[in-house]
């Protein structure tokens, strides 16, 4: 019986240690080690925009919820059109914190209805807007 006994003594020390392992891993992480998640809204463009191709235009956000630690403070800019984003950004190395920034409309952009996605701590996007063709 000796042989039994040590077998349900080693798997009773396994399951302490795996529940210890647990309560270790659902402890709350400690402030430095939190991350935010900052979506700041997109003033502009707006829906009563209008971009041509080839022009530059200034895309604006709200900082003013900005939190004290922000976790990738450097943004991108993309144009979006119906449900995907194009790969190469149209403005990026700017800090988030600075709430604008210029772009210029790639001059192989098609004319059609676009949103701004603003890319650093987190994903968001603007209202839909025009660009039209350069004249």
């Amino acid at each position: 019986m000796s042989i039994n006994t040590s077998s349900r003594a080693l798997l009773t020390s396994c399951f302490m240690l795996l529940t210890l392992l647990s309560c270790v891993l659902c402890a709350p992480l400690s402030a430095v080690m939190q991350r935010d998640v900052w979506v700041p809204a997109i003033t502009s463009p707006t829906s009563a925009s209008r971009w041509t191709v080839g022009g530059t235009f200034l895309v604006t956000w709200d900082t003013s919820s900005k939190p004290s630690q922000v976790t990738n403070p450097t943004g991108k800019i993309y144009l979006r059109y119906g449900d995907a984003t194009q790969s190469n950004p149209i403005a990026s190395g700017f800090a988030l914190t600075d709430g604008q920034v210029e772009v210029t409309v790639p001059d192989d952009t098609t004319p059609e209805k676009y949103k701004i996605v603003l890319f650093g701590d987190s994903g968001n996007w603007s209202d839909e807007f025009p660009i039209n063709a350069a004249t």
